[in-house]
């Protein structure tokens, strides 16, 4: 089974807008590989194999809440499995939290470039604590976006501090650990309890410091992601398919690990 954990989607209605405001803050570096659309990703999980792909919402400001995760609730399928998001500048977290569960969606995605936060700050130590207790998955962007101007609001070693401030439970960071702070990453990350994602990755991190990572972390925290529509899954599970790893290494990023968390 092949799962993408991290996909980017909007309502049809939405979808031109959105990925023209998106790619135009990052001057159009990254080629989309489709609409943005439901139907787009479908079209392309069709093409290349994928199973299921993980769709990550990020909601930037507090009006888009109810709107943003019922959405999200609503196009959940045997082929689409929904993260919702929270404002992390609210003033009831619980309640917000305690809408997306009731939802059903499966965990939060955080951005703290366009959520405007220190991803490590006592406050959102706070949040994460009481979203993991009650069942929700967190997936971070981690490291350098093209959008915004370093220093940047997440590296490694906060993760590495936000991992060992919690008791338990799935926390995700992106971008093989946070994208260009791969030295850190294998530095603070590896061999920590954290997840991995690789959306974005194989274009662009080495590919024997990938191997190095695995091998130190482990493969079975390991998950695979693309970041569509900014980023083409069919060549990245290609490259995972050429690299030196044991066929049990490579389905497990491709698919096995993200079963297993996402059916606990």
């Amino acid at each position: 089974m092949h799962i993408d954990i991290h996909t980017h989607v909007f309502p049809d209605e939405l979808a031109p807008k959105a990925l023209h405001v998106l790619s135009s803050n990052v001057d159009n570096i990254y080629p989309l590989v489709s609409d943005g659309t439901v139907a787009g990703l479908l079209k392309n999980m069709d093409s290349w194999g994928i199973d299921i792909s993980v769709v990550q919402p990020v909601v930037t400001k507090q009006s888009q809440l109810k709107s943003t995760n019922e959405w999200a609730a609503s196009i959940q399928s045997d082929r689409l499995v929904c993260f919702g998001g929270i404002y992390p500048h609210t003033s009831d977290y619980k309640r917000d939290i305690d809408f997306v569960v009731g939802l059903g969606l499966k965990g939060l995605k955080f951005h703290a470039e366009y959520q405007d936060f220190i991803v490590d700050d006592g406050w959102m130590l706070r949040i994460y604590d009481y979203a993991l207790s009650k069942g929700l998955m967190l997936l971070h962007h981690g490291g350098f976006d093209p959008g915004f101007k370093p220093p940047f609001k997440s590296n490694p070693k906060q993760f590495l501090h936000i991992i060992k401030e919690m008791q338990g439970g799935v926390i995700i960071v992106a971008h093989l650990g946070g994208h260009d702070q791969w030295d850190d990453v294998e530095t603070y990350l590896a061999g920590s309890g954290i997840y991995l994602d690789t959306s974005m990755g194989f274009d662009f991190f080495p590919h024997d410091q990938f191997l190095r990572i695995v091998k130190k972390h482990g493969a079975d925290r390991i998950l695979f992601g693309s970041d569509a529509p900014w980023s083409n899954a069919q060549t990245e599970i290609e490259q995972l398919r050429s690299m030196p790893l044991s066929e049990e290494e490579k389905n497990a990023i491709l698919g096995g690990n993200a079963e297993r968390i996402l059916m606990a």
